[in-house]
């Protein structure tokens, strides 16, 4: 698990588990990243695989703009525009999301994941070679992903500091974004 800020591509919380899928990681995640930050994002994206309605409803009750798919949906597949106007009442939580995800502004905080969150991961991947877990066992693995997205950092602010951008990192007056 990784949480990105939309700002800058640093990695703000990380955890390893052993759960079979990621629905009970997103709002824990979001209090690392409260914890790491001294605030909640404004908006989070994650992707379907974070989806329950409980979830959804938790994070929205802290004030997260949260977009999360219900389904899995395809890259090459054309997904319709939402209808204009009022939400229907009586709308599922799922349902309610697929029409916030098929807004202009919706498909547009959505997409923000394959600017913010999948390039960190080619970079550990496929730039720095990190392919599997080195140390066997939850909290050592656990030891190693936090070092690994500590490096990741570290270039971050090291590229940041050599093009004279350092003081942007925290200066920042845009909302906290992530992407997980």
């Amino acid at each position: 698990q990784a949480v990105v800020d939309s700002a800058h591509q640093i990695i703000i919380a990380t955890d390893v588990t052993d759960e079979t899928n990621d629905k009970k990681q997103a709002v824990p995640m979001m209090k690392q990243v409260k914890t790491n930050t001294g605030k909640l994002p404004d908006e989070m994206s994650a992707d379907t695989g974070y989806f329950s309605a409980a979830v959804v409803e938790d994070l929205t009750a802290k004030g997260i703009d949260a977009y999360i798919p219900p389904d899995k949906t395809s890259h090459s597949k054309n997904i319709p525009a939402s209808r204009r106007g009022r939400i229907p009442q009586g709308l599922s939580t799922a349902d309610r999301m697929r029409r916030k995800l098929r807004t202009k502004r919706g498909r547009e905080r959505y997409g923000l994941r394959k600017e913010l969150v999948e390039p960190v991961f080619g970079q550990i991947k496929q730039a720095r070679g990190f392919r599997q877990f080195s140390f066997r066992g939850k909290k050592k693995a656990k030891g190693e992903w936090s070092f690994i997205c500590a490096g990741h950092n570290i270039l971050k602010l090291f590229r940041a500091w050599r093009d004279g951008l350092v003081g942007q990192l925290f200066e920042s007056e845009k909302p906290l974004l992530t992407a997980v």
